[in-house]
């Protein structure tokens, strides 16, 4: 069993690697020079075991033209859901980018839990909302905000999935990321199995990678070297 997990993190870091070759393909275009003395701020953070809006990871404040906000981690094999939260602290027109593993499923929630935007082609005028967010054409209120990440319809539970997801309003002078891990093994009544635990290793061991990264990185380049974190 144990070398079948093996094989499985094998599997995932190879399919990673041809995700992020299809995700440089099609973000090429919209590379764009970012701006200069940009602070850079990092924290890792333990993501909560009871999966459930109530306890999302706080990735931090979304201020126009100040902040830019980027997290990556991973649905570890059969965990169904990730939560983020936010805030915004003036209304603009906010950009999300996502890169990683393919049949990742994004949604922007509401304070109250209501769903503004979603990656899924299926949900029409939320998936159109999405379109915008991707093009920094949706406005958000002042106010808190969550990202729902989960898997899209019809992708099995014990794929695990990378991800990495990108918010910025404007331009900015700090940049924040955050490296969200899997609970702890006492943080949950379930152990972790030996593919999650190989996935954290990975983390903690890629984590330092996030130091090397240059100051004022367009969006396209910042995502794609967190995924120094996943090889």
């Amino acid at each position: 069993m144990a070398d079948d997990a093996l094989a499985g993190v094998g599997s995932m870091v190879s399919d990673l690697n041809k995700s992020i070759e299809a995700a440089m393909k099609r973000l090429q275009a919209q590379q764009s020079s970012g701006p200069e003395n940009v602070q850079e701020f990092r924290k890792d953070v333990r993501k909560s075991s009871a999966q459930t809006s109530g306890f999302a990871t706080d990735i931090g404040v979304l201020a126009k033209n100040t902040t830019r906000l980027n997290v990556v981690s991973a649905l570890a094999a059969n965990d169904p859901v990730d939560f983020y939260k936010f805030r915004v602290t003036t209304k603009g027109e906010a950009t999300l980018g996502q890169i990683g593993d393919e049949g990742v499923r994004v949604q922007l929630m509401s304070k109250l839990g209501v769903v503004m935007a979603d990656s899924d082609k299926s949900q029409g005028t939320k998936y159109e909302n999405f379109k915008k967010l991707q093009t920094g054409e949706m406005a958000l209120d002042r106010g808190d905000y969550t990202l729902r990440v989960s898997r899209e319809k019809g992708v099995a539970a014990k794929d695990a999935k990378n991800y990495a997801i990108q918010l910025s309003m404007g331009t900015y002078s700090k940049d924040f990321d955050t490296v969200a891990k899997q609970p702890v093994r006492g943080d949950s009544p379930f152990k972790m199995s030996t593919a999650q635990q190989e996935m954290l290793s990975g983390l903690n061991a890629a984590a330092q990678n996030m130091k090397s990264i240059p100051t004022g990185l367009s969006g396209t380049q910042k995502l794609m070297g967190s995924f120094n974190l996943f090889v």
